[in-house]
């Protein structure tokens, strides 16, 4: 019974993804959900307790598995936005419910915050031993290497698109992540000292 219900549990959840990816808190449908999931309606109210809580734990196993598949490292942030510009690249879904969550859930949710806490200590540690400008409000840094690993999502028109509701070509794509990742690493250089 329990390998079942972690089953369901597995599907309800990869169902969930996929729906409020596509439509967000709002426009997601439990049916549909429960139909995608092959599951009970109720078991989502009986697991998850309402929409907004199962949204919660779509959430929180993506946040989850994109730690797990691209772990954080100072000493390399040039490294770690190129990895997480690709993990994302791969996963333009998870964009799409990163961007419904700060549409209609904004603020930080207790995980993102305990994960950020600790990205924050491990920039100020980098910073202490010369690795990153000092200068840098450590906060303020990440905010910045976070949101150049997904600015290619953000994009709204200009030289980069091949037309209207066109995909970026992949070797385009490959020269923006180039610029990313430089961009990232002048932006930490710390500075020359006169002498």
């Amino acid at each position: 019974m329990a390998r079942d219900s972690s089953a369901t549990k597995a599907r309800l959840l990869d169902s969930a993804f996929a729906e409020f990816a596509a439509y967000g808190i709002a426009g997601a449908r439990v049916d549909r959900i429960a139909e995608a999931a092959q599951a009970n309606k109720r078991l989502i109210y009986v697991y998850y307790g309402n929409k907004e809580q199962l949204f919660d734990a779509v959430l929180q196993r993506a946040l989850e598995t994109g730690s797990e598949s691209v772990p954080f490292d100072a000493e390399d942030l040039p490294g770690y936005v190129g990895a997480v510009f690709d993990h994302l690249a791969a996963r333009p879904d998870l964009m799409r419910l990163m961007q419904w969550k700060q549409l209609e859930r904004p603020g930080t949710t207790d995980a993102e915050a305990e994960s950020y806490r600790g990205k924050i200590a491990a920039v100020e540690r980098a910073q202490g031993a010369g690795l990153i400008d000092p200068g840098l409000d450590p906060a303020d840094l990440l905010a910045l290497v976070m949101g150049m690993a997904g600015s290619w999502t953000g994009r709204v028109g200009g030289v980069a698109t091949g037309g209207p509701g066109a995909a970026w070509p992949p070797e385009r794509l490959a020269r923006h992540r180039e610029t990313v990742v430089e961009s990232v690493r002048r932006l930490i250089r710390p500075p020359r000292t006169a002498g």
